[in-house]
């Protein structure tokens, strides 16, 4: 009998973890690698919301919790659907749990069934298949192309439903590609959704403040009130306020799968951090000043990114809208020698020849189903990503 779940080997190890870990590694050794593998601000979390966290500390909010969040929080998260997107919810369509991750893991452990079908447009966050099959489901793609931004189309969405489709798992500004949805193009997608009412809509809007050059964030339900009643709504306060390390993700959605969510969280961790949901009441409630600040930067470091790329042989790089990712296509490196001496057969093999060679540290684009591309998170400092593009440049120069 063998020992590991058989479920277990369905499922890998994050990449994006494990190149995390492996700059770890290598900075230990002494060497001068630039990260630019983890999706995460590196700005301070706001200091009114540490003011929060501390002021809950002094005054003994360290018990646990309801399972899946205080009514303080939750009411503040109402109130940011209903100021923000438009949505009424109530407390009881709320869900709180220990990051936005957690959040998706439980509603699909919640709802999915051997055969179920969850719809995944490519390029994905990695960690969306693994849970899909985790949760004994099929992940099926949808894959972007370049040419559209890096977006699905209303044809392609429509081609992938079938009888067995229980989700249709949606990310806008997305991670990796930052590409970002516009109401007409969420529209033409929710049309096709319409036809198909046995499809649920998960949409992970955790980008949702951090979009540029005046971008409209719509979310599906607020596109399509028909929706509202089979939507799962997933946010959370980790990007927008730079509190990736407080693991306080958010949903709302109809009472039935919210109960069922509770009841996973019941039998996993239980409560989420009680100082980090009074922390959250503040981020939500308090003042927003902080969102565009954070948001300026990112889009200064954006454009930088972008253009040195766009300068390095065999490099072409999208503009996104939004998150804090770029997507870069290396198509033309493909099959060159790096100095090296390494072959580029493939997005892996230039990611590791990049980190090997060039002491930068990107993520590959087979990660996130769609290659031959990389991922580079430019939420690091501009002398960073200055340094970081410049050795990008010299590996480039230097495949043969």
């Amino acid at each position: 009998m063998a020992f590991l779940s058989d479920t277990l080997a369905r499922v890998k190890p994050s990449p994006t973890v494990a190149m995390t870990g492996k700059v770890a590694e290598l900075r230990a050794q002494g060497r001068d690698v630039i990260g630019l593998s983890a999706g995460e601000p590196d700005f301070d979390t706001p200091e009114n919301i540490k003011a929060a966290a501390k002021a809950a500390i002094d005054a003994g909010r360290t018990k646990y919790t309801a399972v899946d969040g205080i009514a303080e929080l939750k009411s503040a998260i109402c109130a940011k659907f209903d100021r923000e997107n438009g949505l009424s919810y109530t407390p009881s369509q709320v869900s709180v749990s220990s990051g936005g991750k957690q959040v998706l893991f439980n509603a699909l452990m919640a709802t999915l069934n051997a055969g179920d079908e969850v719809i995944i447009p490519t390029p994905y966050w990695v960690s969306y298949p693994d849970m899909v099959l985790i949760g004994g489901g099929t992940p099926v793609f949808v894959q972007g192309q370049a040419d559209q931004g890096y977006k699905i189309n209303a044809q392609a969405l429509e081609a992938a439903i079938t009888p067995q489709t229980k989700w249709f798992l949606f990310n806008s500004p997305s991670n990796p590609s930052g590409a970002a949805y516009s109401p007409s193009e969420l529209k033409a997608l929710t049309d096709v959704l319409m036809r198909h009412p046995d499809v649920w809509v998960m949409t992970d809007d955790m980008y949702e403040h951090l979009t540029f050059d005046g971008f409209e964030f719509t979310t599906p339900a607020q596109i399509e009130p028909g929706l509202y009643e089979r939507t799962l709504t997933v946010n959370g306060v980790s990007k927008a306020y730079a509190m990736t390390g407080w693991r306080i993700g958010y949903a709302a959605g109809p009472e039935p799968l919210i109960a069922a969510m509770r009841k996973v969280q019941s039998q996993s961790t239980s409560n989420p951090c009680s100082i980090s949901q009074w922390a959250a009441v503040e981020a939500l409630s308090g003042p927003q000043d902080y969102i565009a600040t954070s948001c300026a930067a990112f889009k200064r470091r954006r454009d930088l990114v972008v253009a040195q790329l766009n300068a390095c042989p065999g490099i072409t790089c999208p503009t996104p809208e939004g998150a804090f990712y770029v997507y870069p296509s290396i198509k033309e490196c493909i099959g060159k020698t790096s100095a090296g001496g390494t072959t580029i057969t493939d997005d892996a093999a230039f990611a590791n020849a990049l980190l090997e060679e060039g002491d930068v540290a990107v993520v590959f684009g087979a990660a996130f189903g769609l290659s031959p591309n990389f991922r580079i998170s430019y939420a690091t400092s501009d002398d960073a990503l200055l340094e970081a593009c410049a050795r990008i440049k010299r590996f480039c120069e230097g495949l043969r």
